[in-house]
């Protein structure tokens, strides 16, 4: 393996989590190990997108300060800023890569780390490309995380955990919140997860503990009728008045269409579609056949934002995570990136692996069939065996004068 000297660059993309900065502090820390090796590290502001026009700090007073990396790792959103830029072909001739290039080559970057989902390891797919194609030497390692735990190859995502422990919590109060009147209602909350429906499976682990749980839950992975929500709501309804459903944001009706797609049909860089709420539409919907009295709830930013709630596990995982991407950089990695693979789930244990980044850019891991039910309304065992390990633990979170404290730059 030949040592690569030179400096390094990381940044942070997409949607921000509780863990992001965890995995960020876990790059800083990696970087510093490597010292001799790596000498300057960076952080791009505002991802890529800032990065192109210039934008970037040194992180190198960070190295060896805990305190300041401990109240990093327990902060939420993404201390050096986050983007949504999709990159150009690396096989055309594009302003961009030699714009970016030109500044790699002025820094002496030769190491550069990207914090993000699918669309973020497309961003690091395409600039090892590139980079091997203009024979420039740099180690390109895209670094995983994203609340939706839809990535390919790994077990699971940094910042799932957290948010899945927040979505369980949260959703048990409102249950017994809805619990105090007697009347018939229907309330329906609506959780993130556009593709995929990892985070509304987390609405149902609280069956492990005998606790509160949301009497139907529907997911992106199963077509979505309107016929069968009515005859499980007045199922439900005949057992107690107080119903609670879970829904994904991104249930579907059988030919395609978002039940809470907007109707103007605007769509992101990505090309994904704008949704409008799919919890006001159901329960706007259920008011109508039912004419009880109903309620949509959108849980919206909080579940990726809600630090004071991490889970322990998912936090300490990337710390270790951005150090093992830099270890891995180090030793040769490029085009790659570093994932979780489970061993077991009692007692549970993940061991570290690596990946071609390309079998993970624009890739969407769905739940499997055997967490869901057979009815598709709800969890099943095997799904909770796989949930639990990933909230557990507590943070020690820092106040001051009864405020929750954060890092900042």
């Amino acid at each position: 393996m030949t040592i690569l000297r030179g400096n390094a660059i990381v940044g942070q993309s997409g949607g921000p989590t509780a863990a992001i900065n965890a995995t960020l502090s876990g790059v800083i820390r990696g970087c510093a190990d490597a010292k001799g090796i790596i000498g300057k590290l960076y952080g791009m502001r505002n991802g890529i997108d800032g990065l192109i026009n210039g934008k970037y700090i040194e992180l190198n007073y960070l190295f060896r300060n805990d305190e300041e990396l401990s109240l990093l790792e327990k902060t939420p959103a993404a201390a050096l800023g986050s983007c949504r830029k999709k990159l150009p072909d690396p096989n055309g001739d594009s302003e961009i890569y030699a714009r970016l290039f030109k500044l790699f080559e002025e820094l002496n970057i030769r190491y550069f780390f990207y914090i993000g989902g699918n669309d973020s390891m497309d961003t690091a797919a395409k600039l090892d490309k590139y980079a091997k194609r203009v024979g420039y030497d740099m180690r390109v390692v895209g670094v995983p995380k994203t609340i939706d735990n839809d990535l390919c190859e790994t077990d699971h995502t940094p910042g799932y955990g957290s948010a899945a422990k927040y979505i369980a919590t949260t959703v048990a109060e409102v249950i017994a919140d809805c619990a105090v009147y007697d009347i018939p209602a229907v309330t329906v909350i609506e959780i993130m997860g556009r593709d995929t429906g990892w985070l509304t499976c987390a609405s149902g682990v609280g069956a492990a503990i005998g606790g509160a749980v949301p009497d139907l839950i529907y997911f992106p992975e199963k077509t979505f009728d309107l016929e069968k929500l009515y005859a499980d709501v007045e199922k439900a309804l005949a057992k107690h008045p107080n119903v609670v459903i879970a829904v994904s944001e991104g249930i579907r009706y059988a030919d395609g269409t978002f039940v809470g797609e907007d109707k103007s049909g605007a769509v992101d860089v990505f090309g994904h579609k704008q949704l409008s709420g799919a919890a006001k539409t159901l329960a706007s919907a259920i008011k109508g056949r039912f004419g009880c009295k109903t309620r949509g709830i959108e849980l919206n930013t909080v579940q990726r934002c809600a630090s004071h709630i991490a889970s322990l596990t998912d936090i300490t995982e990337s710390v270790s995570l951005g150090m093992t991407s830099v270890k891995a950089a180090v030793d040769g990695a490029s085009g790659q990136t570093v994932i979780y693979k489970r061993k077991s789930n009692v007692p549970y244990e993940v061991e570290f692996e690596t990946a071609d980044v390309t079998l993970i850019a624009n890739q969407i891991k769905y739940v499997p069939d055997d967490f869901i039910n057979a009815d598709a309304n709800g969890i099943t065992e095997k799904c909770l065996e796989y949930v639990l390990p990933l909230i557990a633990g507590e943070l020690a979170t820092v106040y001051e004068k009864g405020i929750v404290k954060h890092f900042k730059f």
